[in-house]
C-alpha cells in the first residue's frame, strides 16, 4: 500500500507541451510522478488541445476528461491509458484495479472519448448531467458543499463550480497540491455563460484554495500567448509562444476580482486571462470582433 498522506510532494513540471508543430503525436504523456500524469491532445487531431489527468491511488486510477475526439484511431486515449495502468500495476500488482473516468464539465470536447471506455472492465464513466456528478461525488444541493472521492488512500476534495456550465467542478489533490479547475480558470478564455453563478463560483474557488495547501492551478487548455493580453484567436491550431500551464493560487484571486469588477456582457481582457461574459448578441459581436482582429494581427505577423 502507498502511503498517500505526505503530500504536497515535488513533481515534474519541465515539459514543452504539443503545441501543433509538423510530426506531433495525438497525444502526450508527461509523468509529474509516478502517480500522476498529465496528458495533451495534439492541435493536429482537434485545435482545442485539451489537458487531462490520470491520477493513480492504491485502488482506482482516475481520469479527468476524455478528449475533443471520439475515434480511437486518430486519437488513441484508451490505449494511451491503459498502457499506463498496465505499467503503474506491474510494479504493484493487485486484483480488480478500477478506473474512474469523470469530467471537468461536459462540453464536448472534454467527453468525446468516453465511448472509449464504454466497454472496459473495473471502469465507471461518470454521467454528463448535473445530477449524475453531484450523486457521484456526494456534492448535494448547497452551494459550496465539499464531496469526496477516495481513490485508496488519496482522496480528492471536489466543490461544484457552475457558470462556465452547470456541470463544472474543481478537484484538489492534496498528493500534488494541484487544484484542477477546468475551463473555469486557465490561461485564456474564461466564458462565463451564467456570470452571477460564475463570480460566486470564484468566490468559492478562493475560500476553497485558502483552506488547502494549493501549489498549482491547473487549468484544461492554453490559450494565451506570452505577450500581456493577447490571446491566440478561437481555431488557431499553432500556438508555439504558450505560456506555461500552472498558475500560481493568486491566480484565483485575480480572477475573482476581475470578475466583481467587470459583471456586465461582454469581453474584458487582463493579461493573462480573458472575461467572455454571456452569450447575447453584445458578448458576441465583441467576441467576433476580438477574433478577427486577433487572426489580422497573426497574418501580418503581430501576434
Amino acid at each position: 500500500m502507498i502511503d498517500f498522506s505526505g503530500g504536497p510532494v515535488t513533481g515534474d513540471l519541465d515539459v514543452t507541451w504539443i503545441h501543433g508543430a509538423p510530426g506531433e503525436p495525438p497525444l502526450q504523456v508527461h509523468r509529474w510522478d509516478e502517480h500522476t500524469y498529465i496528458l495533451r491532445q495534439g492541435k493536429a487531431v482537434h485545435w482545442e488541445a485539451p489537458f487531462l489527468y490520470l491520477l493513480f491511488g492504491n485502488e482506482r486510477a482516475l481520469l479527468i476528461d476524455t478528449g475533443a475526439t471520439q475515434d480511437a484511431g486518430r486519437f488513441p486515449l484508451r490505449r494511451t491509458v491503459d498502457g499506463l495502468v498496465d505499467a503503474w500495476l506491474a510494479t504493484r500488482p493487485r486484483d480488480g484495479y478500477e478506473l474512474t473516468v469523470a469530467h471537468s464539465h461536459s462540453h464536448g470536447d472534454h467527453v468525446a472519448g468516453d465511448p472509449q471506455f464504454a466497454d472496459r472492465s473495473h471502469t465507471t464513466v461518470v454521467g454528463r448531467e448535473p445530477a449524475d456528478v453531484r450523486a457521484f461525488f456526494g456534492l448535494g444541493d448547497r452551494p459550496g458543499e465539499v464531496g469526496r472521492h477516495d481513490l485508496g488512500g488519496r482522496v480528492l476534495d471536489v466543490v461544484a463550480i457552475p457558470g462556465h456550465h452547470p456541470t463544472s467542478i474543481a478537484l484538489f489533490d492534496p498528493w500534488t497540491g494541484f487544484l484542477l479547475t477546468g475551463d473555469s480558470v486557465l490561461r485564456g478564455r474564461l466564458y462565463n455563460d451564467d456570470v452571477p453563478a460564475s463570480v460566486a463560483s470564484f468566490e468559492r474557488l478562493v475560500e476553497f484554495a485558502a483552506a488547502r495547501p494549493v501549489t498549482h492551478v491547473m487549468g484544461c487548455h492554453i490559450e494565451m500567448t506570452r505577450r500581456p493580453g493577447r490571446d491566440y484567436p478561437l481555431g488557431t491550431k499553432y500556438q508555439p509562444d504558450e505560456p506555461p500551464l500552472p498558475m500560481p493560487p493568486a491566480q484565483l484571486t485575480a480572477v475573482r476580482d476581475a470578475a466583481r469588477a467587470n459583471p456586465r456582457p461582454g469581453v474584458h481582457g487582463y493579461d493573462d486571462f480573458v472575461l467572455v461574459n454571456g452569450t447575447g448578441p453584445r458578448t458576441m459581436l465583441a467576441f467576433a470582433v476580438r477574433t478577427l482582429r486577433g487572426r489580422l494581427a497573426r497574418r501580418l505577423g503581430r501576434g
